[in-house]
C-alpha cells in the first residue's frame, strides 16, 4: 500500500518542478530495495515503526534533492557521459527483465545480481506453470502486435484487460495464476511520521546513496525520452522534481520515490506527450484506492510482467553498443590504443557494473572509467607534423594523414592535439625534443591555435624546452594561440623566452626561414 500512497504525490508533484513530459515518477524497485535496507537497518522490518522510518526515508531523500536543487548541482550529471548513460539504461532494462521472468513462468525468483537471478530462473525451469506462460504470452503478443498494427491504441490497457478477463472466465487463481489480490481501499492521511530525533542523522547517510541510485535513474529515462522527442532536460529541476516528489510520498505515508526507466517506457509506448498523463494515472490512482480496489483483484502478475518486459525490451539497445565499438581506427587505435574506443568501454562498463553490482555501483563504474579513460587520452596526446598543403594559401595538414603535404627543409611545424596540461606535458616535451633533434632542423613552430587550454605546469615546461632549444641554435616559435593560452605563458613567465608569437603558420615559416616576401609581425591578442 505505501507504494499507491506514494504514487499519488510523486505523479502530482514532479510536473510542477521537473523538466520532462514523459518521466513517470513512482517506487522502483532499485530504490525500494535501498530504502528497507536503510529502514529495515534502523529499525525491525515488521510493525509500524518500519513504516514509518520508510516515509520518513523519503523525506530526507526528499530534502536532499531539493536542496541539491536550489544549490544547482545538477551540473554533476555532466560527468555521466552520453555513452555511460546509454550503458547504464542497457543494464537496467537487463535487470528489469529478468526481474520480471519469475512472474512470466509462475517460478520462485532468485536473489543477487542479474546472473545470479537468470540462472535462478533457468534452473527452476523445470516447475514452470503451464498456465501462468499462457497468460503472459498472450498478454505480451497483444502488446507487440498492438504497437504494429494500432500503435494508437494503449496495448498495455488492453493486454491488462484482457489478463483479468481470462482469470475471471476461466477461474485461472484457482488453478495457480498468481493475482494481486486484495487491495485495502481509502487515501492516507497528511502527516509527518513518528521518527526519532536520534535516528534522523542514520536516515540522512542513508537516504543521500538512495537519491543518487534515484536521480540517475531518473535522470537517465528522463533523456532518453527527451532524445527521442527532441527536447532538453534540465538536472536541476529534475533534481527538484526528484524532492518535491520523495517529500509529497513521504508525507503521506508513502515510500521512496523516483523516476522509473520501466513505467516511463509504458507511458511512452502509449502514446504520452506530457505530463497529462501522469495527472489522469493520479487521478485513476485515487478512484482506484476509493472505490476500484476489488476490480484489480483478478488482476493476473503475469500480465503485469508481460506489459513491463514489452515496455523496457526497446531500451535494450545493443545496436547502440556496436556504433560505439566501431568508432575507432587504425591511426587512433595506433595513438590510443584500446583507450580509442573509450565511450564504448565506459558504457560497456556501466552495464556489467549494473548487471553484476547494481545500479549505483554500476553508474560510478561506467563514471570512473570515462574520466579515467579521458585521462589517459589526454596523458598521451597525438603531436601532428604539419606540411604545406599544395597550392593551398597557409594551410597546413597532418603530413602522416597527407603524405602529399610539403614539410620547409628546416623546419618543423607541430600541432599537439590535446589541451597542454600537467597529465602529458612530459610526453609533449619529450616528443618536441625528439623532432628538433632531427639534423638540419633551425626551427620549432608549434600551431598553438589548436590548443584550447593551457596550465602553469605546461607553461613551464615551454619555458624550460625554449631555452634549452635556444641553447642549441634552434627557434622555438609559436601561432596564433588563444587569449586564455597566452594568458598563463604571459603569466608564468614562459612568453618571455618564447621567439614572437605570429599571426599564421606562414609569417611563422616565413620569419624562421627569412622569407621576405611574408610580413613578419606578432599576434595580436585573442
Amino acid at each position: 500500500m505505501v507504494g499507491l500512497y506514494a504514487a499519488i504525490p510523486a505523479l502530482l508533484l514532479y510536473p510542477v518542478f521537473g523538466s520532462s513530459r514523459h518521466l513517470v515518477v513512482g517506487p522502483m524497485s532499485a530504490t525500494a530495495a535501498l530504502s528497507a535496507g536503510v529502514a529495515g537497518g534502523i529499525v525491525s522490518a515488521t510493525g509500524d515503526d518500519f513504516t514509518a522510518y520508510t516515509a520518513g526515508l523519503a523525506i530526507a531523500v526528499g530534502v536532499m534533492a531539493v536542496v541539491a536543487g536550489l544549490l544547482r548541482l545538477g551540473f554533476l550529471a555532466n560527468f555521466i557521459s552520453e555513452p555511460v548513460l546509454k550503458g547504464f539504461i542497457v543494464g537496467m532494462a537487463l535487470v528489469i527483465i529478468v526481474g520480471q521472468l519469475p512472474k512470466v513462468f509462475g517460478i520462485d525468483g532468485g536473489e543477487g545480481n542479474f546472473f545470479e537471478r537468470l540462472w535462478a530462473v533457468v534452473t527452476s525451469m523445470g516447475d514452470a506453470h503451464g498456465w501462468t506462460i499462457l497468460v503472459a504470452a498472450v498478454c505480451l503478443a497483444v502488446v507487440l502486435v498492438m504497437k504494429v498494427v494500432a500503435p494508437r491504441v494503449p496495448g498495455s490497457l488492453v493486454a491488462v484487460v484482457l489478463g483479468i478477463l481470462l482469470v475471471t472466465i476461466l477461474d485461472l487463481d484457482a488453478k495457480g495464476v498468481a493475482t494481486v489480490g486484495e487491495i485495502d481501499a481509502g487515501l492516507p492521511s497528511f502527516a509527518a511520521p513518528d521518527v526519532a530525533a536520534a535516528d534522523l542523522s542514520l536516515l540522512i547517510s542513508g537516504g543521500a546513496g538512495v537519491m543518487l541510485v534515484g536521480f540517475a535513474g531518473g535522470l537517465g529515462a528522463a533523456k532518453t525520452y527527451a532524445q527521442r522527442n527532441g527536447y532538453r532536460i534540465d538536472p536541476n529541476r529534475e533534481l527538484l522534481g526528484l524532492g518535491s516528489a520523495n517529500l509529497g510520498a513521504g508525507f503521506f505515508s508513502g515510500m521512496v520515490v523516483n523516476g522509473s526507466l520501466s513505467k516511463t517506457a509504458v507511458n511512452g509506448g502509449a502514446g504520452a506527450r506530457s505530463q497529462v498523463s501522469g495527472d489522469v494515472v493520479a487521478g485513476l490512482t485515487v478512484l482506484t484506492l476509493l472505490f476500484l480496489t476489488p476490480l484489480f483483484a483478478n488482476l493476473p502478475e503475469p500480465a503485469l510482467a508481460a506489459v513491463v518486459i514489452a515496455a523496457v525490451i526497446e531500451l535494450v539497445d545493443f545496436g547502440a553498443l556496436r556504433r560505439l565499438y566501431r568508432v575507432s581506427t587504425t591511426r587512433l587505435a595506433a595513438i590510443y590504443g584500446h583507450a580509442a574506443r573509450a565511450d564504448f568501454i565506459a558504457a560497456v562498463g556501466a552495464m556489467l557494473g549494473v548487471l553484476i553490482f547494481d545500479t549505483l555501483p554500476g553508474l560510478v563504474i561506467g563514471v570512473v572509467l570515462s574520466v579515467l579513460l579521458l585521462l589517459y587520452r589526454i596523458s598521451k596526446p597525438h603531436v601532428a607534423v604539419l606540411g604545406e598543403v599544395p597550392g593551398g594559401a597557409d594551410q597546413w595538414a597532418d603530413v602522416d594523414r597527407h603524405p602529399e603535404n610539403r614539410p620547409v627543409p628546416g623546419v618543423v611545424v607541430v600541432r599537439v592535439e590535446s589541451p597542454m596540461i600537467f597529465a602529458n606535458a612530459d610526453t609533449v616535451q619529450e616528443r618536441l625534443r625528439e623532432l628538433a633533434e632531427f639534423d638540419g632542423v633551425r626551427a620549432l613552430v608549434l600551431d598553438a591555435a589548436a590548443v584550447p587550454a593551457i596550465d602553469v605546469t605546461a607553461a613551464q615546461m615551454m619555458r624550460d624546452l625554449a631555452e634549452a632549444l635556444r641553447g642549441r641554435g634552434v627557434a622555438f616559435v609559436a601561432v596564433g594561440n588563444l587569449g586564455q593560452v597566452r594568458d598563463v605563458l604571459r603569466e608564468s613567465g614562459a612568453a618571455e623566452v618564447l621567439t614572437t608569437v605570429y599571426p599564421t603558420i606562414d609569417a611563422a615559416v616565413a620569419a624562421v626561414t627569412r622569407r621576405p616576401e611574408t610580413p613578419d609581425h606578432a599576434a595580436p591578442d585573442r
